[in-house]
C-alpha cells in the first residue's frame, strides 16, 4: 500500500528523454534524505523508470517514494512506485490566474496529499481561470497550485521569495538564463506589486506560458524577456534515460 506520507516527482518524457533529469534525481534524493533519513540511488530510479516505460517513447511519468511500513526500522529501504500515462499537453496559450489565500505546508518538498492545491485549483477553474495563485498573509505571492511563477523586471526574472517548491522547469530556466548571461533573483512580491512588472509567466513539467490576467488585472503578454525565457526553455537539452 502506498503511504500518505511520501514525495514524488513528475516529468514529461519525449523520445525516451527528459529535460532536467539531473534535477529530478536530485529532488528525489534530497527529499528522501529529509523525510526518511536515507539515500536514494539515482540508477535505481532510472532503472525503475525504464522498466515502467517498457516500449513507450513519449509519456507522462510520476515517481513516488514511500515506505509502506508506518513503523519502519531506520535501515529499511524506501519503496518506489512509477506510474506511466500518455504524454501531457503543454499550455495552449496565455494563462489566467485567480489569487487565493493558501500556503502549502513544507512547501519546498513535492510531497503527496496536496488537497489544498487541488481544491483551490478546481475553484479557480470553476470561476473561469486556468490556475490558482497561492498568496500568503499580507498578499505575499508564493507559487501557483501546480506551477511556479516568474515576473519580468527589465532584463531580469524575479521569482517570489516565499515558501514554494523549487520546480524542475524553474531550475532548467535558471540554468539556461545563467548560461545565456541573463540575470534572475528572488525577492518578496506582493499582489499589489504585480502591475509594476513588465509581464509574468508560469511554468511546470508540462511547459511554460505567459500570464494574461491575475484576478481583474490584465497583464501584457508580449514582454521581450518572457518571450526570451520561453525560447531558452524550449531550446534546453533533453537528457536520455
Amino acid at each position: 500500500m502506498v503511504s500518505s506520507y511520501g514525495h514524488f516527482t513528475a516529468m514529461q518524457v519525449r523520445n525516451r528523454a527528459v529535460r532536467g533529469l539531473d534535477f529530478h534525481l536530485d529532488r528525489l534524493a534530497t527529499a528522501t534524505q529529509e523525510l526518511y533519513g536515507t539515500g536514494l540511488d539515482g540508477e535505481r530510479v532510472l532503472d525503475a523508470i525504464r522498466h515502467a516505460l517498457w516500449d513507450d517513447v513519449d509519456a507522462s511519468v510520476r515517481v513516488n517514494v514511500f515506505r509502506p511500513d508506518p513503523n519502519p526500522r531506520p535501515a529499511d529501504e524506501v519503496s518506489l512506485l512509477v506510474s506511466v500515462r500518455g504524454p501531457g499537453a503543454g499550455p495552449s496559450g496565455p494563462q489566467s490566474l485567480m489569487s487565493v489565500e493558501h500556503q502549502r505546508p513544507v512547501a519546498h518538498v513535492k510531497h503527496v496529499g496536496g488537497f489544498g492545491q487541488g481544491y483551490f485549483g478546481n475553484e479557480a477553474r470553476a470561476a473561469g481561470f486556468d490556475e490558482a495563485l497561492l498568496v500568503g498573509h499580507g498578499g505575499v505571492i508564493s507559487e501557483g497550485s501546480i506551477t511556479n511563477i516568474g515576473f519580468a523586471d527589465g532584463d531580469s526574472v524575479v521569482w517570489p521569495d516565499a515558501p514554494a517548491l523549487h520546480g524542475i522547469t524553474m531550475r532548467v530556466i535558471e540554468r539556461e538564463m545563467t548560461a545565456a548571461g541573463l540575470p534572475w533573483r528572488h525577492q518578496r512580491v506582493l499582489v499589489a506589486d504585480v502591475p509594476s512588472f513588465d509581464g509574468a509567466f508560469v511554468c511546470n513539467s508540462r511547459g511554460i506560458a505567459p500570464v494574461s490576467r491575475l484576478d481583474d488585472l490584465v497583464l501584457p503578454t508580449d514582454a521581450g524577456l518572457v518571450k526570451r525565457v520561453i525560447e531558452l526553455f524550449e531550446s534546453a537539452r533533453w537528457d536520455a534515460l
